[in-house]
């Protein structure tokens, strides 16, 4: 596992006013719970305050509901996806992993909305639980997910579409 080259944690300058929801999977309790955990401490770190949770069943209903709530008139500012997928003896790990993926991708390119990708795809349980910020992790994929959605939409606002189109004309 590497966390080397991830960028500092810590509170994001102008995230204050966001609007955010986190969908947040429901298979794998002791590991989700940690990963909303470490969340909804990155937003509480910088400052958000209008964050909701929606609690889906598993990590392949994670793009349709981040299909609903950035298509919404709820007029988010970003989302932030939290699943686990545990590698099994059936290949049905790699379709649930490529079409969360897929459909979460999907969803943040064709609506403008960042999306937090906090998907952990692992081999094994424990990989799971070094990455789910609960004590003795050795990551908190959760705190990064929503850091990396607060800081896209941050700076979505400081560079609107019209300005980047005009800039070099």
């Amino acid at each position: 596992m590497s966390g080397h080259g991830a960028p500092p944690t810590g509170a994001v300058p102008g995230a204050a006013d966001l609007r955010v929801v986190v969908i947040a999977a429901q298979w794998h309790t002791e590991v989700m719970d940690g990963l909303l955990a470490g969340a909804l401490r990155a937003l509480a770190d910088s400052g958000v305050t209008h964050v909701e949770v929606m609690r889906v069943p598993g990590a392949f209903e994670l793009p349709v509901a981040a299909a609903r709530l950035a298509g919404a008139a709820l007029q988010l500012d970003a989302l932030v996806a939290l699943g686990v997928v545990i590698r099994g003896g059936t290949p049905h790990f790699d379709y649930v992993c490529s079409a969360a993926t897929d459909g979460l991708t999907q969803v943040s390119v064709s609506t403008g909305v960042p999306i937090g990708f906090g998907l952990l795809t692992c081999e094994d349980d424990q990989q799971a639980l070094d990455r789910a910020g609960l004590p003795g992790s050795k990551e908190d994929k959760g705190y990064e997910a929503a850091q990396a959605a607060l800081a896209t939409a941050v700076t979505l606002t400081l560079y609107p579409r019209r300005a980047l189109l005009t800039a070099d004309s």
